[in-house]
C-alpha cells in the first residue's frame, strides 16, 4: 500500500496550489482526505469525501480549498486559492478502505509553505 501525494510548493498569500494523491495497492476506497501539520502544531483534517459523498472541510478553509476524487485512478486532489501564511503546514493525505476494521493508510504529506 503507497499513497503518493505531490503539488506541494512556495507560493506567495493569495496564490493558488493543486495537491494530488494517488493510492495504490488499495481497493474499494470509502474515504480520502487530506490533513495538515503546521509546524510545531498538531495535525488537523482539512477535507475528506466519502465515495459517493458529499465532502467536509475545515472552517479555515471553506469557501478556499476543494477537495475533489478520481475514483477510476485512486487519486484525491485538493485544489488550494487564495492561500495564507497560516496555510503553511505539511500536508498529508489518507485513505480508508472498505473494510470491516476502520483503517487508514497515510502517505507521507507535502510541504506547502505561504508567504506573507
Amino acid at each position: 500500500v503507497q499513497l503518493q501525494a505531490s503539488g506541494g510548493g512556495s507560493v506567495q498569500a493569495g496564490g493558488s496550489l493543486r495537491l494530488s494523491c494517488t493510492a495504490s495497492g488499495l481497493f474499494r476506497i470509502k474515504t480520502m482526505a487530506w490533513y495538515r501539520q503546521p509546524p510545531g502544531g498538531q495535525r488537523e483534517l482539512v477535507a475528506d469525501l466519502p465515495t459517493g459523498g458529499v465532502e467536509k472541510y475545515a472552517d479555515s478553509v471553506k469557501d478556499r480549498f476543494t477537495i475533489s476524487r478520481d475514483n477510476a485512478k485512486n487519486t484525491v486532489y485538493l485544489q488550494m486559492n487564495s492561500l495564507k501564511p497560516e496555510d503553511t503546514a505539511v500536508y498529508l493525505c489518507t485513505a480508508k478502505p472498505n473494510l470491516a476494521v476502520p483503517t487508514w493508510y497515510w502517505g507521507q504529506g507535502t510541504q506547502v509553505t505561504v508567504s506573507s
